[in-house]
């Protein structure tokens, strides 16, 4: 059961965070993925065709731990909505992600999505209430 979480500290800390997303049908995916986090506000990038980024088009709620790399749960989950970014949001989400993850998100992943002919997602996420 998703609980209560002040502020996003838990997951500034976490390399990866394991996010769980909702198909149409209400069953859960949960994902490992990188979250860079900026006071109050934290981002994560995927790219157009993933089933993560599909899932949040149709629903953008979902839950958060921070995890293992392999998506372990390490932490209290917490609810939090997903809204996809565009402009001047986006190009500040993309320099925060590559601030936290200098190596792998600044040039492997923009790399590899270059590579394949990806077009890159950038996501803000902000946590529920759950009073």
């Amino acid at each position: 059961m998703p609980g209560t979480v002040a502020t996003l500290e838990p997951f500034d800390r976490s390399w990866t965070v394991l996010l769980t997303t909702y198909k149409r049908d209400g069953s859960p995916v949960a994902t490992p993925v990188n979250l860079a986090v900026e006071g109050d506000h934290a981002y994560f990038r995927s790219y157009h065709k993933a089933w993560k980024t599909k899932r949040i088009r149709n629903n953008p709620e979902l839950v958060m731990a921070p995890s293992t790399v392999r998506g372990k749960p390490k932490g209290q989950t917490v609810r939090a909505r997903a809204r996809l970014l565009s402009g001047e949001e986006e190009l500040h989400a993309r320099h925060i992600i590559a601030q936290r993850y200098p190596v792998f998100q600044r040039f492997v992943i923009p790399l590899g999505h270059k590579i394949s002919r990806y077009q890159t997602m950038h996501y803000e996420v902000s946590m529920v209430d759950t009073e």
